[in-house]
């Protein structure tokens, strides 16, 4: 049941007990609703005191990792905790690094798991087809057409194509149109520059601000980029938070016209919506749409699609790399069972991620050291560094024990050297952590 060393976990035996059996539940060596041994014969199991044992089961039933019923023994569980919170499990771990380089979600455990069982109940169907990539389950494209259609914008499962993730998307689209020339933002999301270039496309940056995108660039930037493509996110801008007001974006759709560019609005970030209620932004009139579940539900479920004319992606499913960017199709069955949940889950998430963000600004406000615009949704914050780059300070508090994105990163052309990226992604106690140990990076204030 425990793993041999489980006695090195901790100083003290019952402290040691409990991550064992924590460990146990984590690795599936122990299933959640298993019934533990009763405390004498898990004692003689182990060689240990009954004490001990009395003690251990005590911390882990406060933590709420037991159940325990008078009269029918203690149960193993995941704690609530854990099973409804955004932050994956590892950014707790209390190692030699604390690790916030990438802004991702836990899978909402209980959701989730619901998913895969209700998935597997629907696979009898799909096993006696040949599985082959396609455009994806037509259960799962209406309702994806349904979500965008209920969104204000109509949509037909012909205009969906269902892809693995919003990266495979964006590698399929730029393979297809091959640009010469290409719109990006700077900064922007760090694996947009590398995909651009691989198509050999030459990059006319746009800077983006927490304020929003500067039109003059945006106009210069079409100019050069006729005939070729603008990929762009504009909500909840990565890494800087802004959200494309509706004036700059009838404007991009004018520039893209009068230019011939073809615009690929990359939306992953358009459900983390943090005001209260959310405030839907009209979509970039006539752009092809790239979605996911990635940020919203977990990183794990590759599952995306892009939103276009249905005669883009009958071209598209003939590209040779079409295939290999279709997920499973079991997969896209626990996608289909996860959608009709997702908003009710975004509710939930964005008033845990709301509070994170605001004890994470107030942690920093009124510091001379940095300044920062509240986002209005997203994943993080975006400091701007008064006396020091983004790349040295980030060196530092790597050499604290904390691991941060300087500004450098999102940069097409390595600019933005004054910046880094704070997610606000990890539960309280270890943002206060994150910015001890940032502040200990900078170093005693002169």
């Amino acid at each position: 049941m425990l793993s041999a060393e489980w006695r090195t976990l901790a100083p003290s035996l019952s402290e040691a007990l409990a991550a064992g059996i924590r460990n146990a539940v984590l690795d599936g060596q122990i299933h959640p609703a298993d019934r533990l041994p009763a405390e004498r014969q898990l004692a003689a199991q182990l060689g240990v005191s009954r004490g001990t044992v009395v003690a251990a089961l005590a911390r882990l039933r406060s933590e709420g990792w037991l159940a325990t019923r008078h009269g029918s023994g203690s149960t193993a569980r995941i704690p609530a905790s854990l099973r409804l919170r955004y932050a994956p499990l590892s950014v707790d771990h209390h190692g030699q690094l604390l690790d916030l380089r990438r802004a991702v979600p836990a899978a909402p455990h209980d959701a989730y798991t619901a998913a895969i069982r209700g998935a597997l109940a629907d696979t009898p169907r799909l096993l006696l087809e040949d599985g082959e990539p396609g455009p994806g389950l037509p259960e799962l494209r209406a309702l994806v057409t349904g979500r965008y259609t209920s969104q204000g914008l109509p949509t037909l499962p012909g205009q969906i194509l269902v892809t693995a993730g919003a990266r495979a998307a964006m590698y399929l689209l730029t393979a297809y149109f091959r640009p010469r020339h290409a719109v990006a933002e700077s900064p922007t999301f760090f694996g947009i520059p590398p995909i651009l270039r691989r198509q050999g496309a030459r990059i006319a940056p746009v800077t983006v601000t927490a304020r929003g995108w500067d039109a003059g660039q945006l106009a210069a930037a079409f100019r050069r980029s006729g005939g070729g493509i603008a990929l762009l996110v504009p909500d909840f801008h990565n890494p800087t938070g802004a959200l494309m007001d509706t004036e700059t974006r009838k404007e991009v759709a004018v520039l893209a016209g009068r230019c011939g560019v073809t615009v690929i609005a990359n939306e992953i970030m358009r459900d983390l919506d943090l005001r209260e209620p959310p405030v839907p932004v009209r979509r970039i009139p006539a752009a092809i749409l790239i979605g996911s579940m990635s940020k919203s539900v977990w990183g794990g479920i590759r599952v995306g699609w892009i939103r276009a004319p249905a005669g883009l992606l009958r071209e598209l499913l003939l590209h040779p790399l079409c295939a290999v960017c279709v997920p499973p199709p079991l997969e896209q069955l626990i996608a289909c069972a996860l959608l009709p949940q997702l908003d009710s889950l975004l509710r939930r998430r964005a008033a845990e991620l709301r509070s994170q963000r605001d004890h994470l600004a107030e942690l920093l406000r009124d510091d001379q050291t940095w300044s920062f615009t509240v986002p209005h949704g997203g994943l993080w914050l975006w400091l701007r560094l008064a006396s020091t780059s983004g790349d040295d300070l980030a060196a530092k508090a790597a050499a604290a024990g904390l691991a941060l994105l300087p500004g450098s990163r999102f940069s097409p052309h390595g600019t933005h050297r004054n910046w880094l990226r704070l997610p606000y992604t990890a539960p309280v106690p270890v943002l206060d952590r994150a910015v001890a140990l940032l502040r200990q990076a900078l170093g005693p204030a002169p």
